[in-house]
């Protein structure tokens, strides 16, 4: 390929040459950057796996649970015996429901079956109190990928898409006990039905608005949105009590809640039920099932192939004893002398971000004082826990159960905790991640920051970077997630985690103009795969501004510090290589931005960028000094 000036296109000069030879492996829609890193542990932990199975030798009963799981799933023979009969018995439970009353009675039952169900009840962190529990409704997911599918402008895209999930529907559905009359009239029906939900439930750019799920109503006046179905009997049901709150988080959905469920729909209900309920245990069941199963999501994100068996058995056991496979990664793959450095740079770049808070012209000194005591508070989780979190002892099942009752049993034992956990305070001490998953995140909630130890490798991170890599790697994708306590969700909530309004009126107008100018800087750029939503993906985009600016200040106090360097390991960190429709579905999905402009837009926003490369007016990422945006 011809090479780009690095002047025009950061992201393609450091890294055209590795995407020219990277191969997209067939069951997967990309490659690159965090994939490499995902696969790498991956390989390692199925070997591990492997090893412990063969030799029978496990550090303790978690693994050894884990291992018995992997080697459950990885038994197609076993599967086959068992076929579709244990989900079939499952469905029987809803399709025998005879009215709304039976609903009412078996709600509870069909919940802790992972049934599909008219809405969702679950309990969560209070946003108010952030130490107490809530119990909080939305409504149910739909067929196509997001609700934004069902907007008018997106008919030729939802009629496309819905047609591949009807096609792959029908397949399965023949695989059932059900007539060739009843499958076509239960897939009529569950279109029907979630014809009604995908014009009320939240769309992903409307759920990436997190603080505004957070709607407290009386639970007399959730009962009469809801009276079609007896709701406080549900609550009685599942708690033992009735709790005098509900968080709505869908108030929309909850307001035509008597639209979506009522005597005339209630067979649309119990038709979607039993299709979707038995599509979501395919790959639960035989391996032409798994195949069929996954068919419909790897056809709309171009993967060829789908996961092979024992990846797949890794995959989803590593999944539910996530914790103790993650404490194991990290104690035997991440040393102490890496967790001591990146625990420097942590703090580092929180007192660097004060200084600049302090310097900062968006808000007041008294605000300025709230927003240094957030940082100050911040928790900081780098690499694994110290212990696995009780609910792992009761993770036990009977290996010669059928694998779909297997899960169904594990998956009980967690939402039974969960519901468990209403009276109960919070654990600020919970990991959000393990320590074999390559990502990191903030907990708005809890306001702390969580990175695992998978992620704590090149190109994000190394003894033996310089520490301008470093801090154009990790260093950046830490103060990307610190920046997050800042953005226009976290700045709603206080040190604690609380939603509370500690900014001034002048604060609030300073810091929205600034958020104005940051969707402008993305929104509407066309890129070959559809069309950029810069409100949408606003967020992660001013993490990334202040992750550059924090550390680009820690920069310029480095000794011998290195801004080719810095720049470089910035765009490697960013390289994607995927195929044209996983990224068209990211558009729609992921509060992201796409890669390429994640690498290309921060720099242009710092005078660093200009200096370092001699960036001019004629190439191509130049901003003029008036509409670079610099948020903390």
């Amino acid at each position: 390929m011809e090479k780009v000036r690095i002047q025009d296109d950061l992201y393609t000069y450091v890294n055209g040459e590795k995407l020219e030879q990277l191969v997209i492996p067939n069951d997967k829609p990309a490659t690159g950057g965090f994939n490499i890193l995902a696969d790498e542990v991956e390989k390692i932990m199925i070997n591990e796996f492997k090893e412990m199975s063969e030799k029978e030798a496990y550090p303790n009963d978690y693994l050894k649970n884990a291992c018995t799981l992997f080697k459950v799933i990885k038994n197609a023979e076993k599967k086959e015996l068992d076929g579709v009969k244990p989900a079939l018995k499952n469905l029987e439970n809803v399709k025998n429901l005879k009215d709304l009353n039976e609903l009412n009675n078996a709600y509870k039952d069909l919940m802790l079956n992972r049934l599909p169900l008219p809405f969702k009840v679950s309990v969560d962190t209070d946003m108010k109190n952030t130490k107490q529990h809530c119990v909080a409704i939305q409504g149910p997911s739909v067929i196509l990928p997001d609700a934004s599918y069902y907007k008018e402008e997106m008919a030729p895209q939802k009629e496309m898409v819905l047609g591949i999930w009807t096609n792959v529907a029908k397949q399965i559905l023949t695989k059932t006990n059900l007539t060739e009359e009843e499958q076509a009239k239960y897939l009529e029906d569950t279109l029907a039905f979630d014809a009604i939900l995908g014009s009320l439930v939240k769309t992903s750019e409307e759920w990436s608005e997190y603080v505004d799920a957070y709607n407290p109503m009386k639970v007399t006046k959730v009962a009469s949105l809801m009276k079609t179905i007896k709701f406080k009997k549900i609550l009685k049901d599942l708690f033992g009590f009735v709790p005098e709150v509900i968080i709505v988080s869908e108030p929309r959905f909850f307001k035509n809640f008597v639209n979506v469920l009522n005597e005339e729909t209630f067979e649309l209900y119990k038709h979607w039920a039993y299709v979707t309920g038995f599509i979501n245990s395919c790959s639960l069941l035989t391996e032409e099932l798994r195949e069929l199963g996954s068919l419909y999501f790897r056809t709309i994100a171009g993967i060829p192939a789908n996961t092979p068996l024992e990846k797949f058995a890794y995959q989803l056991a590593s999944n539910m004893y996530s914790e103790p496979v993650g404490l194991y990664y990290g104690e035997k793959y991440f040393g102490e002398e890496a967790k001591k450095d990146i625990t420097e740079i942590v703090y580092q770049i929180i007192d660097t971000y004060k200084v600049r808070i302090q310097k900062n012209e968006i808000l007041e000194d008294a605000t300025k004082e709230k927003a240094i005591l957030k940082l100050s508070k911040i928790g900081v989780k780098m690499g694994y826990p110290d212990k696995v979190e009780e609910i792992y002892d009761q993770l036990v099942f009977n290996e010669e159960d059928s694998l779909y009752d297997i899960y169904n049993t594990l998956e009980k034992v967690i939402m039974l905790d969960s519901l468990s956990k209403l009276t109960k305070e919070t654990n600020p001490g919970h990991w959000q991640m393990p320590g074999h998953m390559v990502n990191a995140c903030y907990d708005p909630f809890v306001n702390d920051i969580t990175f695992p130890a998978a992620i704590l490798q090149p190109p994000f991170y190394s003894l033996k970077q310089t520490r301008s890599e470093n801090l154009g790697g990790i260093g950046a994708v830490i103060g990307h997630e610190i920046s997050h306590a800042f953005d226009s969700n976290g700045a709603k909530c206080d040190e604690n985690g609380n939603i509370n309004n500690w900014w001034t009126k002048e604060d609030q107008k300073r810091f929205k103009t600034k958020i104005k100018a940051m969707i402008k800087q993305f929104d509407g750029i066309e890129l070959p795969w559809g069309k950029v939503n810069g409100k949408f993906i606003v967020s992660e985009n001013m993490a990334d501004n202040g992750g550059m600016a924090v550390t680009l200040e820690i920069m310029s106090n480095t000794p011998n510090a290195s801004y080719e360097e810095y720049f470089t390991n910035w765009a490697k960190v960013w390289c994607l290589k995927a195929k044209p429709e996983y990224l068209q579905l990211l558009l729609n999905l992921d509060v992201h931005g796409p890669s390429i402009l994640r690498a290309n837009m921060p720099p242009r926003n710092f005078p660093e960028w200009y200096e370092t490369f001699k960036v001019k007016k004629t190439d191509k990422m130049y901003i003029a000094p008036g509409k670079r945006v610099v948020i903390w």
